[in-house]
């Protein structure tokens, strides 16, 4: 009875090492892919700052000295800010100023907007390290085999993959991690704003 019990775990571990060791590519290339991303929005940052100071001075302005015409001049005046999601929005509540329902139904779908641009950069933060974690743990079951049978060189290649996955983990998530502090910061802001100008529209 011992014995079958010992042959059935033997064949089930081999199963799962083997499973576990052809995952070893798809998590590779998804780091590769998380990390080519990462950098894409790394080169991106600089001008992503830049929209976000150029509208948040703009809604400051707005906010300060409160005045529909200025509202307008300034919403006129953004238009190198097309692609700018709080553009996008505000447009939408000065085109239906006259209905405030309709204007809290915008700003609620701002939120959710926000949400979805935020959701890629947790992603980042996510999905780096836990694959930066299956990277490092899959080579270490044949890194030992190497090391049991003195194979050096074949236990020293499996550890240098393993090192170099939870590098690329960790530089993802900071990655991340910066894009998101930056950016819900900025955000955070905007929502207060268009809290505050839909209800001075409200009231007028």
């Amino acid at each position: 009875m011992y014995n079958l019990l010992w042959i059935i775990m033997k064949i089930i571990s081999e199963i799962l090492f083997t499973i576990s060791n052809g995952l070893m590519i798809p998590v590779v290339l998804l780091l590769l892919y998380l990390l080519g991303r990462g950098l894409w929005i790394l080169a991106g940052l600089y001008r992503t700052v830049c929209l976000h100071r150029r509208m948040s001075t703009a809604l400051n302005e707005i906010v300060r000295d409160y005045s529909y015409d200025q509202l307008q001049s300034t919403l006129s005046g953004l238009e190198v800010t097309k692609d700018s999601v709080v553009n996008e929005y505000l447009t939408r509540i000065i085109d239906h100023s006259e209905d405030p329902a309709y204007c809290n139904h915008v700003l609620a779908n701002f939120q959710v907007e926000v949400q979805k641009i935020l959701a890629k950069y947790r992603m980042l933060i996510k999905f780096g390290p836990m694959l930066g974690l299956m990277g490092t743990l899959i080579p270490m079951g044949p890194a030992l085999v190497g090391l049991a049978v003195g194979d050096i060189s074949s236990m020293a290649y499996n550890m240098q993959v393993a090192f170099a996955t939870t590098v690329i983990g960790m530089l993802v998530a900071g990655i991340g991690l910066c894009a998101l502090q930056l950016n819900q910061r900025y955000y955070a802001v905007y929502l207060n704003d268009l809290e505050f100008i839909i209800a001075k529209i409200a009231t007028e």
